[in-house]
């Protein structure tokens, strides 16, 4: 999916809204907890229920993986569902991989030629070699952690690297540019930090941002909008917890649709307000 595509279901959702599928075993209701596959059952409701108010789905890679090969199955069955019933929306494996070049490569066939995702968080700390095996694939994106919404994100990426005071996080969004574009490189801005964002619009005013930490933690809507929105939107607000644990019952999955319809009505006013749509 290109940029152009993935602006254009945003104008047709009215939505910028990514569900992130944190899916722990402990936390499904116990309504699912008996079906062959739990895993995939859970995500399968949500992601029926949710499908109209999102243009993107984010399967964090870890919850699959401490699971093992059962955990991988669901996450290949997810996908493949929602490819099948939502070919156009789109998928990002949450899975913050950065390694030498050919074990990068090794991860790229890992996420795009076998999971078929269209995107991969990638963490840039290893430089070029360790990014670019992924953007050896057309129309596939390379999303590069960026400034994180967690507390400990000021550990590293607020440190001044250059004369100009220049920090990491900036230092990393510029060097990118060498390797890719706005067209195949998205980058990670927490909610959390969302008055920052002018500052990534200083130096990336086209890009995409997924951004993390709205809902449960407490990041701004609001905020993220009035200092991240470009012209084409260039944004992915995620929301994971505050969407799929909405509810344990039996209507997990229609409480989930609420909560997405909630966040999904407030970023049509977003887009009305910034007069794309």
């Amino acid at each position: 999916m290109n940029r152009q595509q993935l602006f254009e279901q945003i104008k047709l959702k009215r939505s910028f809204l990514c569900v992130g599928l944190d899916t722990d075993i402990r936390k499904i209701p116990d309504c699912v907890k008996d079906c062959d596959d739990p895993i995939f059952e859970f995500n399968k409701r949500i992601v029926e229920q949710t499908a109209p108010y999102t243009v993107a789905y984010k399967p964090n890679i870890a919850f699959y993986e401490s699971m093992g090969s059962y955990g991988f199955l669901a996450l290949q069955k997810t996908i493949s569902f929602i490819k099948e019933q939502y070919p156009d929306i789109f998928i990002i494996a949450d899975a913050k991989r950065g390694d030498i070049g050919n074990t990068s490569d090794m991860y790229a066939r890992t996420f795009f030629d076998v999971f078929k995702a269209d995107a991969v968080t990638v963490a840039p700390y290893m430089g070029s070699d360790s990014v670019r095996p992924f953007l050896q694939y057309s129309d596939k994106w390379v999303i590069l952690l960026a400034l994180t919404s967690n507390e400990g994100s000021a550990d590293f990426q607020h440190l001044v690297v250059g004369e100009d005071g220049e920090r990491l996080f900036e230092r990393v969004i510029k060097t990118s540019h060498e390797w890719g574009n706005e067209d195949n490189i998205m980058f990670v801005a927490g909610a959390t930090q969302a008055r920052l964002f002018k500052d990534i619009r200083a130096i990336a005013p086209k890009s995409f941002l997924l951004v993390p930490g709205i809902g449960t933690q407490g990041g701004s809507l609001e905020e993220v909008c009035e200092y991240g929105m470009n012209s084409e939107c260039g944004l992915l607000v995620n929301a994971s917890r505050s969407i799929i644990y909405a509810d344990s019952s039996e209507h997990f999955a229609e409480k989930a649709a609420e909560q997405a319809k909630l966040l999904q009505i407030d970023m049509e006013k977003s887009l009305l307000e910034h007069g794309l749509l």
